[in-house]
C-alpha cells in the first residue's frame, strides 16, 4: 500500500515537474530525500524501487530540458509561430535540394557583366532564376546586411520603399513585410517567412510567402508571392575576404503581367540588386 501511495504522489507531481524548464538533475536528490523523510515518519521501510522510480520520472524530463532543440524548446512558440518556422525549414530543404542537385540551367541575357544569371523550369515552382556573383566582402558582413539589418535595406536598395520585421521567432526565423518602389510593372508588397541556416561551409538565407491575417492586401499595392528565395553565401576558396553569392528566386508577381514580361523583369531585378549591394559595400566601412 505504501509503495502504491508514493508512486501515485510521484505521478501527480510529475506533470507539474516536467513543465519546469529550469529543472536540474540535482533536484532529484532533494526530491528523493523529502519523499524518504515522509515515508520514514510513517514506516521504517522505504521500498528500494521508489528512489529509482523518481529518478526515472524526473531525470527523463530534466535531460529533455537540457537538450537543445528538444521538445521543451518549442513550448515558448504558439502553433502559429511553429507553422512559420516549419515553413522556413521546408523552404530551406527545397532550396538545398536544388543547390545540391542542380537542374540544367539556361543562361539569361543580362547587361551586368559582374553577375551571371540563368534559369530553369522546376515542378511546383515554375521558372526559377539563379544569379551568381563574387563580392569583395566577407560572409559575416553580407549575412548581417541581408538578414540581421534587413529593415535598413531600402537605404541602399532603391527598388524597395519599406521593409519591416513583423515577428522574430527565435534567432533564425522572421516574418517580414516588404513594399517595392514604383516601377513600370507597378508596386508590389510581400509578406514572407525568412529563415537562415548557418553551417561551416555556408550561410543560407531563405524566404517564402506566408499569410498574416492582421496584414491584408493593401489598396496601393498588389500582394505578390515569393514561391522561393534562397541566398547562399560561401567564402571564396583561397580568399575568405570575398564571398561567392548564389541566389535562387521564384516569384509570382500577380496582376495582369504576361509571363514573358515577368521572365525579363526578374533576372534584371536580380542583377540590379547585386549592383546595389556592390555599391553599398564599397561605400561602407567594414571590419
Amino acid at each position: 500500500m505504501l509503495q502504491a501511495t508514493v508512486k501515485l504522489c510521484c505521478g501527480i507531481a510529475h506533470d507539474h515537474l516536467r513543465r519546469l524548464p529550469g529543472l536540474k538533475l540535482t533536484a532529484v536528490a532533494a526530491i528523493q530525500r523529502d519523499v524518504r523523510g515522509l515515508v520514514l515518519r510513517g514506516s521504517h521501510h522505504l521500498p528500494p524501487e521508489i528512489p529509482s522510480y523518481i529518478q526515472r520520472l524526473v531525470g527523463k524530463d530534466a535531460a529533455r530540458c537540457a537538450e537543445p532543440g528538444g521538445d521543451i524548446s518549442t513550448r515558448r512558440f504558439s502553433s502559429t509561430d511553429l507553422s512559420y518556422i516549419h515553413q522556413g525549414e521546408r523552404a530551406l530543404q527545397r532550396a538545398l535540394s536544388i543547390l545540391q542537385h542542380p537542374p540544367s540551367w539556361q543562361a539569361e541575357a543580362v547587361l551586368d557583366a559582374g553577375a551571371a544569371v540563368s534559369s530553369a523550369v522546376l515542378p511546383g515552382l515554375g521558372r526559377v532564376f539563379r544569379v551568381e556573383a563574387v563580392l569583395a566582402a566577407p560572409v559575416g558582413w553580407l549575412h548581417r546586411e541581408l538578414f540581421e539589418e534587413l529593415e535598413q535595406m531600402p537605404r541602399w536598395n532603391p527598388t524597395l520603399s519599406r521593409v519591416e520585421v513583423l515577428q522574430h521567432l527565435g534567432e533564425d526565423t522572421l516574418v517580414t513585410h516588404e513594399v517595392t518602389s514604383a516601377s513600370p510593372v507597378g508596386r508590389r508588397d510581400f509578406v514572407s517567412v525568412r529563415h537562415r541556416r548557418r553551417t561551416q561551409a555556408a550561410v543560407y538565407l531563405v524566404g517564402t510567402a506566408t499569410c498574416l491575417e492582421r496584414l491584408p492586401a493593401q489598396e496601393c499595392c498588389i500582394r505578390a508571392e515569393t514561391r522561393l528565395s534562397c541566398i547562399a553565401l560561401q567564402p571564396l576558396a583561397g580568399d575568405p575576404g570575398c564571398t561567392r553569392v548564389t541566389w535562387l528566386l521564384s516569384v509570382d508577381l500577380k496582376g495582369w503581367i504576361p509571363s514573358a514580361v515577368t521572365d525579363r523583369v526578374l533576372p534584371r531585378c536580380q542583377a540590379d540588386f547585386i549592383g546595389h549591394l556592390r555599391r553599398h559595400l564599397s561605400a561602407t566601412a567594414r571590419p
